[in-house]
Parts: structure tokens; sequence; C-alpha cells
């Protein structure tokens, strides 16, 4: 079957060529596309999934490696979640921004960088830790810090071009 199908691909995929050759000034590289299917989650997951994020809307499933992975919508915020087939919760990645910074953590990010605006922050959960990534943006330059218990870092510092 798989040779059935390949063969006719290059069988359609040789006169096309032969059409692309001659128009080649004409044609747009296109970014490449990866399809992931759904998948279907253990019922341990399931449990564990409702229990750690009940207010979760649009909800979607996805099987990387043995582990598996939700996206979803929670208070305004794009999340990623991985678990273990067990319903062990791995790590969960959200998304948002500056709305969605704790106050104290806006505060001092705000006071320590009074020049640049906040324009995306990222929440990541993982083994008890609770880290936000803040990216912000000066006249002149971007930065990305690092806040976790209490404590600012500077991870990236770049300079717009000119």
């Amino acid at each position: 079957m798989k040779k059935k199908l390949l063969i006719c691909m290059l069988v359609l995929a040789f006169p096309l060529s032969e059409l692309f050759s001659q128009v080649k000034d004409s044609i747009v590289q296109l970014a490449p596309v990866t399809v992931t299917s759904t998948a279907m989650v253990t019922k341990e997951v399931n449990k564990a999934f409702r229990k750690s994020f009940p207010d979760a809307q649009d909800l979607k499933w996805y099987r990387q490696d043995k582990d598996y992975l939700a996206k979803f919508i929670m208070n305004d915020m794009d999340h990623n979640a991985l678990f273990k087939k067990n319903g062990y919760l791995k790590y969960d990645v959200a998304f948002g921004s500056e709305k969605n910074l704790p106050d104290a953590i806006r505060q001092q990010i705000q006071s320590a960088y009074e020049e640049f605006k906040i324009t995306r922050a990222f929440n990541v959960k993982e083994s008890n830790r609770d880290i936000w990534v803040v990216n912000l943006e000066g006249l002149k330059n971007y930065v990305m810090v690092r806040v976790e218990d209490g404590e600012l870092e500077e991870v990236n510092k770049f300079k717009k071009a000119s």
C-alpha cells in the first residue's frame, strides 16, 4: 500500500516539477506545517487534570511520547500542561500578558525597569516551583527577566536594530 502511494505521489509530482521549473520566479516558499493528532487520555490523567484545572476551557489533548499534553485556556491565559500516564503533572506553562501578572511581581518589575513596557508574561509551574518569565521592551533594548521566590533576575538583554 505504501509503495503504491509513493509511486502515485512521484507520478503526480513529476509533471508539477516541470511546471514549477518554468514559473520559478513566481513561487513563494511557505513555512513547514506539523500535524499532531489528538489523543484519548487515561482515567488517571483525566481525573488529575480536572482536579488541577477545574475551570479549563477549549481543552485539546495530544500524545507526546508516553505522556499527555493538554492545551487549554484558563483565567484568560493559554496553558500547556504535560501529564504522565499515571496522572502526575510534570509541568504547566501559561502564556499571558501584563494583566496576568500578580500585583507584587508586576510592581517589582516596574520599579526595577521603569522605562520598559511589559509585553509578555509566562508562568512556569514545575516540581513545586512557580516561575514568572517576563519580556520587556524599552526604547533601545529588549529584556527578559525571571522572578522566582521574590527574586528578580535579568536573563537576557538585546539591543534593538537601528
